[in-house]
């Protein structure tokens, strides 16, 4: 039986609610069943890549340390939206090693390329 791919969108920002953490969680859950999993951030989705950011100052739980622990379940395809980063005023300056950044044609084309995807 062929497994299925799973794409995780991710367009929500770092604290703004738990979806961030509930689609890290569940990237990992799925990577430890040796799933095929890509993590996908566009819009305010972008924000939960970005470098030294502060979670204590609006007393949030830091969970972006724990995008560290995906080379240890496969989960190794990270895509970000060029345009998203742009239209941020965001760098590349992310917490995460092995991003790939896409013009939105491609990540579309390469969100197309999943069995399901999953939008956070």
């Amino acid at each position: 039986m062929q497994q299925k791919s799973l794409a995780i969108l991710n367009s929500s920002s770092s604290f703004d609610r738990t979806q961030g953490r509930d689609a890290l969680d569940i990237a990992l859950i799925f990577g430890s069943y040796e799933q095929r999993v890509a993590l996908f951030f566009q819009g305010e989705g972008v924000r939960q890549l970005v470098n030294r950011q502060q979670a204590d100052i609006i007393q949030a739980k830091d969970y972006l340390a724990t995008f560290s622990a995906l080379p240890f379940y496969d989960v190794e395809e990270i895509y970000v939206c060029q345009h998203s980063l742009t239209d941020r005023a965001l760098t590349t300056d992310f917490h995460l090693d092995n991003v790939s950044v896409l013009s939105a044609g491609d990540f579309a084309k390469k969100l197309q390329q999943f069995d399901m995807v999953l939008r956070f």
